[in-house]
């Protein structure tokens, strides 16, 4: 029978940990009053119930039309650490989208990022570098992090954080080193890489190749390059891991750019194990083996050694790439020139 009495509880679909969220767009300008609040768990409530709403990419657009990354970049440096996480959690989700990835970077979010790195929370910490790995996927998000010196603080968390963090950090090394490698190899960043290259993690050693690959691109990287690490490449060449196997080529490529890298590559015994590589399932490491091969023709014992080979890249012509085709053609015309 029912009863004229109002029950204590609270309805089922309450979550008391969360602010209650006001109708339809008065929803954001009321948490953004609430996140101001002198009251902690006022603020810990408000951003509970945000973390929420700015899965929606129109919440992220009307978040930082009003103003609300000026509020969580103060919350950044608050005492609590639950609203620590929270802040750094949200600033991910708004990452997510192109259009909070703009905001991030028209309200400076990254510099102010960087007080997080030290943070005593693990979690805090992990959400930053998911923070900046997302923003190094866009160009202005890696310049900014080049702007804010971060490159060498992130290679020497390479040191010390766990195995998850230190795949976000490699992952936004390889975007932002794209751009600009100085920094790094000022920071002697290819000897904690060289480490990283024989991680037990294949996601490690991959994304550490990524990284060393993004340097040989840079004039400077490819001497660092060929004189630290060619070694340690043409061994990863034979990886039990495909995606490591393709990244080691590719680093190797640009590193055998340069006479050194090439004699370095031949001397380390690389042309059998790239001819592996060429008749792998993988594109990616079969392009990338096809245009070293290509690189070590140009030295007289390569190319003495790749005559007998060429069947290998005949082969690759009837492959449903054109990059590769077209790499091929470009082996078979280096392997077999002959001086006038």
């Amino acid at each position: 029978m029912a009863s004229t009495l109002i029950s204590a509880k609270l309805p089922p679909d309450v979550d008391p940990t969360k602010a209650p969220i006001a109708f339809g767009r008065r929803a954001l300008p009321k948490l953004s009053r609430e996140i101001q609040s002198p009251e902690l768990l006022t603020q810990q409530r408000a951003l509970m119930a945000l973390c929420d709403l700015v899965h929606d990419p129109e919440n992220v657009y009307q978040a930082v039309q009003i103003g609300f990354l000026e509020n969580l970049k103060t919350l950044l440096l608050h005492h609590d650490s639950t609203v620590r996480q929270k802040t750094t959690e949200i600033l991910y989700i708004m990452a997510m989208h192109n259009v909070g990835r703009q905001g991030l970077i028209q309200n400076a979010v990254i510099p102010v990022l960087t007080e997080l790195l030290d943070d005593p929370e693990d979690i805090c910490r992990k959400n930053t570098h998911q923070v900046l790995d997302m923003m190094a996927k866009l160009p202005e998000g890696a310049v900014d992090i080049l702007h804010a010196g971060l490159i060498p603080l992130l290679v020497v968390r390479l040191k010390t954080e766990s195995d998850e963090i230190q795949e976000l950090i490699l992952g936004t090394l390889s975007n932002c080193l794209r751009m600009e490698a100085s920094e790094a190899l000022a920071t002697d960043a290819i000897t904690i890489l060289k480490e990283k290259l024989t991680h037990p993690s294949a996601t490690i050693r991959n994304k550490a190749a990524q990284v060393i690959l993004e340097i040989g691109t840079h004039p400077e990287g490819k001497s660092t390059v060929c004189e630290e690490v060619i070694p340690l490449l043409v061994s990863l060449l034979e990886d039990t891991d495909p995606e490591v196997q393709a990244s080691a080529a590719g680093a190797l490529m640009f590193a055998t750019i340069k006479p050194k890298g090439r004699c370095l590559a031949l001397r380390a015994e690389a042309i059998p194990r790239l001819l592996k590589l060429v008749a792998v399932e993988n594109s990616k490491a079969r392009l990338s083996a096809i245009k070293t091969l290509t690189m070590l023709a140009e030295v007289a014992e390569g190319r003495r050694k790749l005559l007998e080979r060429t069947d290998i890249f005949q082969q690759c012509l009837r492959d449903p790439s054109e990059a590769v085709k077209r790499a091929a053609e470009i082996a078979i015309r280096v392997i077999r020139w002959k001086p006038f």
